[in-house]
């Protein structure tokens, strides 16, 4: 009889922290995380520009202390509104990128050189970037203001920079490519771009 009551309060022991841990993880996870399969939280490179907000639609919003989304903080990331046609504007932005695979695939059926490529590729995306901001004057300024305090003027990186980071030409064009995975996961993206982060080689597979 004891050693059942005993075996009894073990098991009820561990229940209880079993329990315990469930709605400790429960709490401390936001809930809009819980919407993503791949856990941002687990990526360095995304976590470097963004923090956990379990107030914001998917669970994270811009860092304010990041050079790249500083100045995305002040956005309200709580607001369902705001959040959604940042997704629908973060989704074209990625959409766009259509126009830097077809320079990529002329210039190689064409024998361009690597460096040719990445140059014109480069160009490109920072084209885009602006153009993003098409009729938003504050959301261009605060692109402009980033570049300036990343890179020490307004244009954004120049091929030159890039090469100089990364010691390659291929990776240059490779880099152009590179989205902002926090941004992402700030907009409802990170499991839509996912496999493309595996690719780009953020995420080991």
């Amino acid at each position: 009889m004891k050693r059942r009551l005993f075996l009894f309060a073990i098991v009820f022991a561990i229940s209880l922290c079993m329990c315990a841990c469930v709605t400790k993880a429960e709490v401390s996870s936001p809930a809009g995380v819980c919407s993503y399969a791949h856990d941002p939280r687990l990526c360095s490179e995304a976590m470097k520009d963004i923090v956990v907000n379990p107030d914001a639609v998917y669970g994270f919003s811009p860092d304010p202390q990041s050079k790249r989304l500083g100045s995305y903080a002040a956005y309200d990331w709580t607001d369902p509104v705001f959040v959604e046609k940042a997704k629908v504007e973060r989704t074209a932005y990625h959409d766009s990128f259509r126009s830097m695979t077809d320079i990529l695939e002329r210039m190689k059926e064409q024998g361009a050189s690597d460096e040719e490529i990445a140059r014109a590729v480069s160009a490109e995306r920072n084209r885009l970037r602006f153009a993003a901001y098409d009729g938003d004057p504050e959301g261009l300024a605060q692109v402009r203001k980033s570049n300036l305090e990343t890179f020490g003027h307004e244009e954004g990186p120049t091929p030159d920079e890039m090469f100089a980071k990364y010691g390659s030409w291929e990776a240059v064009t490779q880099k152009a490519f590179s989205p902002n995975l926090g941004m992402d996961a700030c907009c409802g993206l990170y499991d839509v771009y996912y496999q493309q982060y595996i690719e780009l080689g953020y995420i080991e597979n």
